[in-house]
């Protein structure tokens, strides 16, 4: 399903790998899901860039790793690799931002520490 005719991942699908990496992402910075949503906070993507450098084709197994390139007072960057052994299909990189009600709100203070730590 991830591939096309010709055996190519199709674009939409490393977001999709970015977004089922995020969930690693959070609780590695000790905010598992059930986490942020006991406490309320609500982050949403707010933009998604991708970079292709190779295409990963039928047949291959993909890694995604995810390091934080930026903490902002509202917002947290994540670049997600994606490659195939030692080869880089793709970097996406992810804006979330904390919201209430629609509106971005700062991080509380434990949380910005928790971000910048890692």
């Amino acid at each position: 399903m991830e591939c096309d005719q010709q055996g190519v991942v199709f674009n939409a699908h490393y977001l999709t790998w970015a977004d089922e990496a995020s969930n690693a992402w959070w609780a590695a910075h000790g905010l598992p899901w059930d986490v942020l949503v006991e406490r309320r906070i609500d982050p949403v993507v707010k933009a998604s860039t991708l970079e292709w450098t190779s295409s990963a084709r039928w047949g291959d197994t993909v890694v995604v790793d995810a390091e934080t390139e930026k903490v902002g007072r509202t917002s947290v960057t994540v670049r997600y690799t994606v490659r195939v052994g030692g080869r880089t299909c793709c970097v996406v990189r992810n804006t979330y931002v904390a919201v209430d009600d629609g509106r971005a709100v700062p991080w509380p203070d434990d949380v910005r520490a928790l971000l910048t730590d890692r």
